[in-house]
């Protein structure tokens, strides 16, 4: 039986500003930073879990450049089927900090069924949720 997901992956299109944007404004940290060659393997987390989201540039070894453009194109344009959702023990404060920074807010603070939550997009058109559960 699978016991846990350690690993994700959502495709920017340049990784240095995707890494500015994931660790100096949600507050991510890096857990690997390796140039494989072919690809530059790029890892964050929320500090304290052991979930990594990889930061993946579409193109070789994965993707000939044919496939990449595509990918680049449907990213962004908001359709490359990438998203990420994030729990807050204060979702007023996370918004707020977003709204400072200028992100892309795509849905108001809102309270829900399951507690408060809020959407962004990242600088490539990557969807993220952010929420604080109800106990």
């Amino acid at each position: 039986m699978l016991t846990s997901n350690n690993m994700s992956s959502i495709f920017v299109l340049d990784q240095d500003k995707a890494l500015r944007f994931y660790t100096e404004v949600l507050g991510l940290e890096v857990v690997d930073d390796i140039d494989f060659g072919p690809m530059r393997w790029l890892t964050v987390r929320v500090p304290g879990t052991d979930h990594s989201v990889i930061l993946e540039r579409p193109g070789p070894p994965a993707h000939d450049e044919a496939t990449a453009e595509q990918i680049r194109d449907l990213v962004t344009k908001g359709a490359g089927g990438g998203w990420l959702a994030f729990t807050t023990a204060d979702a007023q404060a996370a918004y707020e900090r977003m709204v400072a920074a200028g992100v892309e807010i795509t849905q108001e603070l809102t309270q829900q069924p399951y507690g408060t939550d809020f959407a962004i997009r990242d600088p490539f058109g990557n969807a993220i949720r952010i929420g604080q559960l109800s106990a």
